[in-house]
Order: C-alpha cells, then sequence, then structure tokens
C-alpha cells in the first residue's frame, strides 16, 4: 500500500520551493512556464493527495490554475492560517525552504477541504473591484492631503483627484458592463439590487468576491465574510463575541450597504432599533445588522427570489 504524499509550495516572484511529505523530498524551480511544466510533470509522478500554497495574489494563481487544469489536488490557503500552524508546530524561522514544507506539513496534518477555483471571468471581476478599492484608497489620501499641503501643491494634488475620480467612474461602467453582459450574473445583480441598500457597487462586489453567495448556509456564509460572532470563554470568565478575519472587500461594501439599509429598508431599521432599545452597543448592532443583511442576499440568491419582506423573518 502507498503511502499518501502531500506537497508544499512556496510561491516567490521568482521562484518555487517544494516541500513533499512525508519523503522529506526538496525542489526547487522557476517561477515561469517551462519549469511549471517540469514541476507539474514531478509532481504528477508523486501522486500527491494534496498540494497546498499560500494565497499570495498574482503569483500563486498561475501556478494554482495551472495544477488544477492538470488535475492536481492543490488548494490555495489564508497566509494567516499558515504562519499560525508554523507557530504552533515551533518553527519560529522564516525561508522559502521552511515554508514550503510548514505547507507540506499543515496538508498532512490538517487535510484541507479541496474547493473550485474562480472562473476566469470572475477573476477578471475581483481584479476590476480590487483595483477600484485601491483607487479608492489612493483618492481619500489625496483628499485629506489636500488640506495640509503647501498652496503650490494644491492644484497639483487638485488634478491628481480630478484623474483618480475619473478613474474610478471608468472602472465602475467596466465593472457594470461585466455583469451585464453575462445573463447568469445579469439575473443574479438584479435579485441583489432588489434590496434596499444594495447598490451598484455592493452587487458587484458581492459577485465578484462572493461567488459562494447563495450555495452556503447562514452560518457558513457568515464566516465566510467575517462577521460571524466568535466566543472568547475560558473558565469562568466569558468574555465578548467579537468578529474576525473574512473578507474585507465584500466586508467593507457590505458594512456600507447595511448604513443604507438602516436608513432605508424597514426590516433592517426595524431589527437595528429592535438592537439598540435592548441595549446593544452601536457597534455590535451595526454587526448585527450586517449579518442579518448578508443573510438575507444569501436566501434571495440561493431561491433566485427578489427582495420580499418574508426574508426578514
Amino acid at each position: 500500500m502507498s503511502i499518501a504524499q502531500f506537497v508544499g509550495i512556496d510561491v516567490s516572484k521568482d521562484h518555487l520551493d517544494i516541500a513533499v511529505r512525508p519523503t522529506n523530498e526538496k525542489m526547487r524551480f522557476a517561477n515561469e512556464d517551462e519549469s511549471i511544466d517540469m514541476l507539474i510533470h514531478r509532481i504528477k509522478s508523486l501522486k500527491p493527495a494534496l498540494i497546498v500554497m499560500e494565497a499570495t495574489g498574482s503569483y500563486h494563481r498561475l501556478v494554482l490554475g495551472r495544477l488544477l487544469a492538470a488535475d492536481l489536488p492543490a488548494i490555495a490557503i489564508n497566509p494567516r492560517q499558515a504562519r499560525d500552524f508554523a507557530r504552533a508546530t515551533g518553527r519560529l524561522a522564516k525561508t522559502d525552504a521552511i515554508d514550503s514544507d510548514v505547507l507540506a506539513e499543515f496538508g498532512e496534518k490538517i487535510r484541507p477541504e479541496l474547493r473550485t477555483v474562480a472562473s476566469d471571468a470572475t477573476q477578471q471581476l475581483e481584479a476590476i473591484c480590487t483595483r477600484r478599492r485601491q483607487v479608492v484608497s489612493m483618492l481619500t489620501a489625496e483628499k485629506n492631503r489636500i488640506h495640509t499641503a503647501p498652496s503650490s501643491m494644491r492644484s497639483v494634488i487638485k488634478k491628481h483627484i480630478q484623474w483618480l475620480e475619473k478613474h474610478i467612474q471608468q472602472l465602475e461602467k467596466d465593472l457594470d458592463k461585466e455583469i451585464r453582459s453575462s445573463p447568469a450574473w445579469r439575473e443574479k445583480d438584479d435579485l441583489l439590487r432588489s434590496c434596499k441598500g444594495i447598490g451598484p457597487i455592493t452587487s458587484h462586489t458581492m459577485l465578484a468576491c462572493l461567488p459562494e453567495l447563495g450555495t452556503l448556509d447562514r452560518g457558513q456564509i457568515a464566516a465566510l465574510v467575517g462577521v460571524a460572532p466568535f466566543n472568547d470563554d475560558t473558565g469562568k470568565h466569558r468574555g465578548r463575541r467579537h468578529v474576525q478575519g473574512g473578507r474585507i472587500d465584500v466586508r467593507c461594501v457590505l458594512y456600507m450597504a447595511t448604513l443604507s439599509a438602516i436608513r432605508s429598508n424597514k426590516a433592517i431599521r426595524t431589527f437595528h432599533q429592535r438592537l439598540i432599545a435592548a441595549g446593544k452597543a452601536k457597534k455590535v448592532a451595526i454587526t448585527a445588522c450586517m449579518r442579518k443583511l448578508l443573510t438575507i442576499l444569501n436566501a434571495m440568491l440561493r431561491t433566485n427570489q427578489p427582495w420580499s419582506a418574508d426574508f426578514a423573518s
């Protein structure tokens, strides 16, 4: 009976460091097409049970896509999971070789569940959303900067602000064009925007950065976004529950949409008022409303039904 083998890949701009457990074999390949072909051929010969890498952005996506296209069981995990696992196993040093070994052991011990990779079209949407968030951040910085800048620089900053605003408008047009050109996305977009408080930016971000919406249960989708409360209890201590992790892009737009829904959506407004009347802190009440709004949107896509007050219950 053959022993299950687990592969860890540390991805950097120039190199791919490989570790195999339990054989402790080490390899290094250049991060380029021909070398990735060699890597795939070598890994296929191992017949691995699982291949693990960190989700590090554009660098890991090419490798992950190629591995999945070759029908290899590959997954990209949150870098924080890898760091926490390394600390838990006493690995405080950090090198590419050590990181690949940590990832291989993570796969061997934790056995994370494989999941499907987003389609090229979804990745394109996510890239536009990410770029919009980056430009909005630059715009905010420039607007803050103009108040303290020397008078000689204010005209330059003002021109940059105008350029950034136009760039944001173009990115939003690109997002809308991508979504409205797809019948499936257009239908989902219309469903989401039928809920008061949900505008085009929130809807587009949900579709691009949360493709699982409508496919998971309420607890799973809340945890995925990062609005599910976690206990902080030990012994007799009963700490305040808190949220953590999740998808920051989705959580940011969901927060703004929730503030809008508290004003314009009767169901969310009534829920918020009930929480405040019960003595809940404002931040706690808003987070609970975020979770409720997300649950409603999830149910709308799962049942393929537009907004209805029935979803609030």
